[in-house]
């Protein structure tokens, strides 16, 4: 079944314990927590603080670090209680040494690609992997629309995982709607970050068991 992680970003700061209730009892699977640090993304979001207190909620977190020289900011996050720590493919540096360091302290490692990265860098990357991240739109802001031909790039990296008979989880970011989702479920993606347009529905729930309905008829063999 497809997995949900409501983007923390799009919901109301006033009250943020309520909502992350809110999307647990709607059936969410994570919480998508986006770092930014003003300089690998122009926007400032939250630090290891805030996820320490998220993490003390119902849903597991999932840190997605859109920040300059991540290796930098790994053991915070693993202390604050992280259950998945994402970092982008352009901040180059050391990756396999990185994603090693994620694993060492007992986080599944991901790796993020903007929408212009090629699937390629995932290449000799993929037994260090858990979770490839595919944007489908410019990191920084909430709200965006999905850049469709993004759609392409999953189903090309989806091919790459089965050809590697890898088990890493396949998360799609970015303007995910209850239709636009279905056709990143399409190309095979295996998790779903929704953000404004989950935590804006009126019934997060249905929105949810929609997403599920969506990949039991995409994937009828899972349901014989």
């Amino acid at each position: 079944m497809v997995k949900v992680g409501p983007s923390l970003l799009a919901a109301d700061f006033r009250v943020m314990g309520a909502e992350i209730e809110r999307m647990a009892a709607a059936g969410a699977d994570y919480l998508h927590f986006d770092v930014m640090d003003g300089n690998f993304v122009p926007n400032l979001s939250f630090g290891a603080d805030i996820l320490k207190w998220a993490a003390k909620g119902p849903l597991p977190v999932d840190a997605h670090l859109m920040v300059e020289h991540p290796d930098t900011y790994i053991e915070d996050f693993v202390r604050a209680g992280a259950k998945i720590i994402t970092i982008h493919a352009e901040t180059g540096g050391h990756l396999h040494r990185t994603l090693s360091l994620i694993r060492e302290r007992g986080c599944l490692a991901g790796l993020a690609l903007n929408p212009a990265t090629t699937p390629e860098c995932l290449r000799y990357l993929l037994p260090s992997l858990d979770l490839v991240l595919v944007m489908t739109v410019n990191p920084g802001f909430g709200g965006q629309k999905m850049i469709p031909e993004c759609l392409d790039k999953i189903a090309e990296i989806r091919g790459m995982l089965d050809r590697a008979g890898s088990k890493a989880m396949l998360e799609v970011d970015g303007g995910a709607n209850t239709q636009t989702a279905r056709e990143m479920m399409r190309r095979g993606a295996d998790f779903i970050v929704a953000g404004s347009a989950l935590f804006g529905a009126e019934d997060a729930k249905g929105f949810i068991d929609s997403l599920h309905a969506s990949w039991r008829e995409l994937h009828p063999q899972e349901n014989a």
